[in-house]
């Protein structure tokens, strides 16, 4: 039997999501298909990802843990899949937010009307994402000030994960509805050997009539094991962990 050592960490990014579009349904019939999972190609990232106006401002996440399956168990099993079992059915509450940017960067030789686009913030939603996961061993979340698709979270004894993103797409099936995919590939520093994957996080936002949730979601994240992994070969396209994920987004607290 070959088991991965567990690392006692499965961070899982929301929010980094990108702009390509996908086949109308091609998404959306990914998550209707859980547990059955493969992988599939998304086009390379371009620029930041622009969601729709009824996710601006300030929300409360509340995320639960639905269910979770290792497809490949017991010959590979990805870090830290055992000790997420105990997170089912237990929510957990984080503050993200959704800002406006500019698309095109001004000229100033040649006026023309900014664009702006609605984005994530990203660094302080993933800060409060993986603090609520791992309390103060959580340092720092910095986003690559030349890109987006890169980040690093600074982690306690001198440990960090890099986060790459490598494909995304997205699909609007109606107005209320959104749904965004995006792969990355991580690379955990600071153990006695570096730790490689793969993660592809899909999920469908619907803006709901009611304000509290205001907005729910579906997300399924995948972990497949990178090129470098001596088991990449056996595992294919199939993931080696797979969690599914209610979302629920609320007005912030009153002050």
């Amino acid at each position: 039997m070959i088991k991965i050592k567990a690392i006692g960490i499965c961070l899982i990014f929301l929010f980094l999501q990108g702009c390509e579009a996908a086949t109308a349904g091609e998404l959306q019939s990914r998550l209707q298909n859980f547990p059955k999972w493969e992988k599939s190609s998304f086009p390379q990232p371009v620029g930041d990802l622009a969601y729709p106006d009824w996710m601006a401002g300030n929300w409360q996440v509340t995320s639960t843990l639905l269910d979770l399956a290792a497809p490949l168990a017991p010959d590979i099993v990805t870090p830290g899949f055992e000790g997420n079992r105990s997170q089912l059915n237990q929510p957990l509450s984080f503050a993200v937010r959704f800002v406006q940017q500019s698309a095109i960067p001004r000229l100033k030789l040649i006026p023309r009307p900014v664009k702006t686009m609605l984005v994530a913030d990203r660094a302080f939603n993933s800060l409060n994402l993986t603090r609520a996961y791992l309390g103060d061993r959580v340092i720092a979340v910095k986003v690559d000030p030349n890109s987006p698709n890169r980040q690093i979270t600074f982690l306690r004894g001198e440990k960090q994960l890099v986060s790459i993103v490598t494909g995304r797409a997205t699909e609007k099936t109606a107005d209320d509805q959104f749904v965004t995919t995006e792969v990355f590939q991580q690379l955990f520093k600071g153990g006695k050997l570096p730790y490689f994957n793969s993660v592809e996080s899909t999920t469908a936002y619907q803006k709901l009539t009611t304000p509290n949730p205001a907005i729910i979601a579906d997300q399924v994240t995948a972990v497949y094991l990178s090129p470098q992994d001596p088991d990449y070969f056996t595992a294919g396209s199939r993931p080696v962990a797979l969690y599914r994920y209610r979302l629920e987004f609320s007005p912030p607290p009153s002050p």
